[in-house]
């Protein structure tokens, strides 16, 4: 699978700087921040979640994870986890897992936990599972315009880890 056409078309539109990176496969999101060596912090996942009948996307920090009642708060309704099955037709040319946090190519509405937004730059999968984007955090807020809210909780790493 190849990093999506829309959305290197989306970046060069734009006309922001943006690097590719390449790393061995990874699934998660901390495993890959560590294959880019770069900090959690900097690195964006995307969490998908539901609320009433519609999707919508969350992009938080590696090293936090969603917090579904704080994210209820923000938008005003309940919301939970989405799931893998329903999802997954939303992103034809990703791979499962991989999708950048770019709502606006594919019709969702985009949130980012408000720790994301203080970063200078971030890094995300870019649709595969070895490609990843690293950009500045005001580049990719100025072609997405998520709306910024608090999100996430710190996960907590295990004891004797």
């Amino acid at each position: 699978m190849e990093i999506p056409k829309r959305l290197i078309d989306s970046l060069n539109e734009n006309k922001v700087s943006y690097e590719i990176l390449h790393h061995p496969e990874a699934i998660t999101a901390q495993r890959i921040a560590q294959a880019e060596h770069v900090k959690a912090r900097h690195h964006a996942k995307v969490v998908m979640i539901k609320s009433g009948g519609e999707h919508l996307m969350a992009a938080l920090p590696a090293d936090h994870q969603i917090d579904l009642e704080k994210f209820a708060k923000a938008i005003g309704k309940p919301a939970v986890l989405g799931a893998e099955a329903e999802f997954k037709p939303l992103f034809p040319d990703c791979a499962v897992g991989a999708m950048p946090p770019f709502g606006i190519l594919y019709g969702l509405p985009t949130y980012v936990d408000k720790r994301l937004a203080e970063e200078d730059y971030i890094v995300f999968e870019g649709g595969t599972h070895t490609d990843a984007i690293k950009m500045s955090y005001r580049d990719y807020e100025k072609i997405v315009k998520p709306r910024v809210e608090d999100l996430a909780v710190k996960i907590q790493p295990m004891k004797g880890a």
